[in-house]
């Protein structure tokens, strides 16, 4: 495995030229930028798109309660207190 600081050192001389053409006045995001950005734009259309369809999985109503599983009013009382 290579020496990670060296592949970095490497990297940044060959960077440097570059860096000095770009005018000093004007700050862009770049390449990179709207590399990172349109990951995150996918992975939350994704994640959205997940959500949705688990949320359609899901049944919003109620069962009803059977009377043997309804408690009693009496012993819930004395649970309480």
């Amino acid at each position: 495995m290579p020496d990670m600081s060296a592949s970095v050192s490497l990297a940044v001389t060959h960077l440097v030229p570059l860096a000095k053409e770009i005018d000093e006045n004007k700050v862009t995001p770049g390449v990179l930028g709207f590399i990172v950005f349109a990951v995150m734009a996918l992975a939350v259309w994704g994640l959205m798109k997940s959500m949705s369809k688990h949320m359609g999985k899901v049944d919003f109503k109620e069962a009803p309660q059977t009377g043997a599983e309804q408690p009693d009013k009496a012993d819930s009382a004395a649970q309480r207190g």
